[in-house]
């Protein structure tokens, strides 16, 4: 893949996407709304992507939200005219474009605003020990919404509210954040690219098609009650059993030697 906004690499089954803008400490603009959209269509397309890492370019960011001078300019006027689903900029992370391959995030600095999308929509977060977390949405005038909704699916209330409501006057720390639940590990800088490549590389050695119906299976639950979200897994499982890694995976098992899974596409 060829972007203006994003660096992409593909090894081993493992993918990673960084937000390539450190001048304005990896901001989104249009540009970047788009070519994300683009790259998770692509990811998942490919049989040869298992697991994505998302991470940064530099070392002071991961992403400060929705750039600010789009704003000033006026470039965002009537974004907010058209609905949710057909708006260019509410298509970032993996789970807004369905997208069901494993993601692991890997926070290399600050996160504002916008750039909380990532973080709302990971599977696997970790964090470099200077991270920074807050949002300004309200400091500028602007409504903190869509972030702290998806946000309030994984760390209490109380510390979306903290964040949205305080716009940014105080920063929750990457310390913080794992005692939240919101990250799953901390470590320093030059630690982070390396541990997310380890585990998504532990990840990419199983089935793809069970990864991505498993991690599926997962985030729809949130969407639904307990009976309905067991129904969905239910229907899931028997997806899954039509095909060759559920039997590839026990005789692999029997037979003592790696499984060969089948590749998998959404």
């Amino acid at each position: 893949m060829g972007f203006a906004t994003l660096l992409y690499e593909k090894a081993d089954g493992i993918a990673t996407l960084t937000l390539n803008r450190p001048e304005r400490h990896n901001a989104f603009n249009h540009a970047m709304a788009h070519e994300l959209r683009e790259a998770w269509t692509q990811i998942k397309a490919d049989p040869e992507v298992v697991c994505v890492v998302v991470t940064g370019a530099g070392d002071k960011a991961f992403c400060t939200g929705f750039d600010v001078s789009d704003v000033a300019s006026g470039q965002t006027a009537g974004e907010t005219n058209v609905a949710y689903d057909d708006s260019p900029l509410i298509k970032l992370t993996a789970i807004h474009n369905r997208c069901w391959k494993p993601v692991i995030t890997a926070v290399n600095g600050m996160v504002n605003g916008g750039g909380l999308h990532f973080l709302a929509d990971s599977d696997l977060i970790l964090a470099a020990e200077h991270a920074t977390f807050f949002d300004t949405h309200v400091k500028v005038g602007l409504l903190s919404a869509l972030e702290p909704v998806g946000l309030a699916r994984r760390i209490p209330i109380e510390a979306v509210l903290r964040m949205s409501l305080l716009g940014g006057s105080e920063r929750m720390t990457a310390a913080d954040a794992h005692r939240l639940g919101l990250v799953g590990e901390v470590m320093p800088l030059p630690d982070l690219l390396p541990r997310a490549r380890e585990l998504a590389a532990k990840i990419a050695q199983h089935s793809p098609a069970a990864l991505a119906r498993t991690k599926r299976v997962i985030w729809e639950s949130l969407d639904r009650g307990l009976h309905d979200g067991l129904r969905n897994a239910w229907s899931l499982i028997a997806e899954h059993t039509k095909g060759p890694d559920t039997r590839e995976g026990a005789m692999a098992f029997v037979e003592k030697r790696r499984p060969r899974w089948a590749s998998y596409t959404e």
